[in-house]
């Protein structure tokens, strides 16, 4: 057996107890296996085995995304799980959108000094999200970088690989004028803003994180910390079913302006009616003490949908009903209409 790497130890480096770590992971990656899953936590790399009689010309889609500065708020009040299921929910939800289904997550999570507790939190609520996108967690890395981050900081980024048949790839060159967008319902800020979040309430109104703000009904902790919404579920389910979307956004950073053009071709603009869903009560004490302008808010924030769906007119009504049956709040909330050559991609009115 080989001595303990006590000079490592004194330097900040503990790799007895980032071995015992990785013994835990094991047990809850474990819980995320699923068909195609060959090897174990622990090795040089994590291996998938691809099923080709269910795609005949399979496509791999990938992406890869951080929470932010939420983790602040998170080590603030020493919960983490939450962060967990953000880390994935932000990947899967971008492969999502050109129709490909989670397969595989990693993880890379990133210490001044380990902390065990911290770093199961942020597993167990990986593994909770990579369930509920089916896909499995196959791999990871956990760094201890002393100097690097401050106490009690760390850092988090993951990495999701998905597939989808060539023929079945949504890229938006479908959508037409008159098509409808779908908007379903986020779980409150997600992980986008939280720089200009933590401004407002921490550094210009000075308030704490248990306090519970005029208009809201949940403890500034509680509210920030909701989880992104992961919505594997509703969209693949739509595809599974047969119906064809035209084009899927998912409204992260950037807000409305910025990610919905992604998806439109060239001749088309969204005309959005902001009115046409209820915008939870954060972000509306958000932009009145913040004194964010209504645009700015569109910018940066999801205001409360979290996904859009483009869908023709004629699937509309059945495309509802069926994600209602999934118990997914959605609504219609804008058109496609034909661009000019100087206007903007998207109109909120």
């Amino acid at each position: 057996m080989p001595t303990k790497a006590k000079r490592y130890a004194e330097a900040g480096v503990d790799i007895e107890a980032a071995d015992k770590l990785v013994s835990k992971i094991k047990k809850l990656a474990a819980t995320t296996f699923r068909r195609g899953v060959l090897t174990e936590i622990g090795g040089f790399a994590g291996l998938f085995a691809l099923n080709t009689d269910r795609y005949k010309n399979p496509v791999l889609v990938s992406s890869t995304d951080g929470v932010g500065t939420k983790i602040k708020v998170a080590v603030a009040v020493g919960k983490h799980r939450g962060i967990g299921i953000d880390l994935v929910a932000m990947c899967v939800n971008d492969i999502i959108v050109t129709g490909a289904a989670p397969m595989f997550f990693l993880d890379y999570l990133a210490f001044g000094k380990i902390n065990e507790k911290v770093a199961l939190e942020l597993i167990e609520g990986i593994t909770e999200g990579c369930k509920e996108a089916d896909c499995a967690l196959i791999g990871g890395e956990t760094a201890e970088m002393p100097g690097m981050y401050a106490e009690g900081d760390y850092d988090c980024v993951g990495f999701t690989v998905g597939v989808v048949d060539r023929d079945e790839i949504i890229d938006g060159s479908e959508i037409a004028v008159g098509d409808i967008l779908l908007g379903l319902s986020s779980n409150g800020l997600h992980s986008n803003g939280f720089s200009l979040v933590r401004k407002i309430l921490f550094e210009e109104l000075k308030l704490s994180l248990d306090a519970i703000p005029e208009g809201l009904d949940k403890p500034l902790a509680e509210e920030l910390l909701r989880p992104t919404k992961i919505y594997v579920r509703p969209v693949l389910g739509l595809l599974r079913q047969g119906f064809r979307l035209k084009g899927l956004a998912h409204i992260t950073g950037g807000g409305f302006y910025d990610n919905i053009p992604r998806v439109l071709p060239k001749g088309c603009k969204a005309v959005i009616n902001k009115n046409a869903w209820p915008r939870p009560a954060i972000f509306s004490f958000l932009q009145e003490k913040g004194q964010i302008p209504e645009e700015e808010m569109f910018q940066t924030f999801n205001c409360g949908i979290g996904m859009v769906l483009i869908v023709s007119p004629e699937k509309l009504q059945d495309i509802k009903l069926i994600l209602e049956g999934m118990e997914e709040e959605v609504f219609e909330i804008g058109h496609i209409e034909a661009r000019k050559k100087d206007e903007p991609s998207v109109i909120i009115t």
